[in-house]
């Protein structure tokens, strides 16, 4: 409540509130709740957008990337618990042993951008690489730590399946993203997920802690990527109807900030 109560000063003394997400609006107690608006940034889905001749490749062994090929993504800033990490690494062993030709990218740094710091003198990149490394091919794993964005988005036009883990926390801007690039997004059935989510409408939701849920979601999105295709055209719609930059999210900020109009004076 006492780290809290900053927050709670400063949305007394606003003119306005205002959060991306309805899951973080709806953390407030009535009566602030009613303070805040839900008005998300935006995604720039002309620019973000599917593209069925994009490759990508990797500058350290030279590979190139196409889609069609088996490609598992995860991205995170920093490759962390709490935004699931552990969870996807446990998976990676089953998933690649039952798909001869799949490879895994990740993205991320080894740094911590929400949850606890890895014991001194390890990051958790390396202490869950660890704790599967002898059940993998770590020659069809490849960590690329921070990429720029035209690298990200090339990433989310190739990728077969891109794992998007999170707990109860802020929705990162990357899940959009790949919806808007037209990829199938695995995602943690954790209610920040859920409300962009609809599990087999425009996108796949698994339970946060079931490893072998994920690895088999996983498989089967590799094993049938055309099967897949609705999924990815609704996620790209998706985030079109309700998160598009020109369209829809700057109209409503510039609407927010001029408010309502003066009274006419006659």
């Amino acid at each position: 409540r006492t780290r809290n109560s900053t927050t709670i000063i400063g949305l007394l003394d606003a003119d306005q509130g205002i959060t991306p997400t309805a899951f973080q609006a709806d953390l407030f107690p009535e009566p602030l709740r009613s303070r805040i608006v839900v008005l998300h940034e935006g995604v720039d889905t002309d620019l973000i957008c599917p593209s069925p001749g994009a490759t990508v490749t990797l500058d350290a062994s030279g590979l190139t990337l196409r889609p069609g090929d088996e490609l598992v993504t995860f991205v995170n800033r920093d490759l962390e618990p709490y935004r699931g990490y552990h969870i996807f690494m446990r998976a990676l062993p089953r998933i690649l042993a039952r798909r001869p030709k799949a490879r895994a990218i990740l993205v991320g740094g080894d740094g911590v951008s929400y949850g606890a710091a890895a014991p001194p003198g390890k990051n958790w990149r390396n202490i869950f690489f660890n704790e599967v490394r002898e059940r993998l091919d770590t020659s069809r794993v490849h960590f690329v730590g921070r990429v720029p964005h035209q690298t990200l988005q090339g990433l989310m036009q190739v990728t077969a399946a891109h794992v998007y883990l999170t707990y109860p926390f802020v929705l990162s801007w990357s899940m959009l993203e790949a919806m808007s690039a037209g990829a199938l997004v695995i995602g943690s059935r954790t209610p920040p997920v859920e409300e962009v989510i609809t599990h087999g409408s425009n996108g796949i939701l698994c339970d946060f802690f079931d490893v072998e849920g994920l690895a088999d979601a996983v498989i089967d999105a590799l094993a049938d990527q055309p099967r897949y295709q609705p999924l990815r055209d609704a996620a790209r719609r998706s985030v079109v109807a309700r998160y598009d930059l020109k369209r829809v999210c700057l109209p409503a900020w510039l609407s927010l900030c001029r408010g309502p109009a003066p009274p006419i004076v006659r």
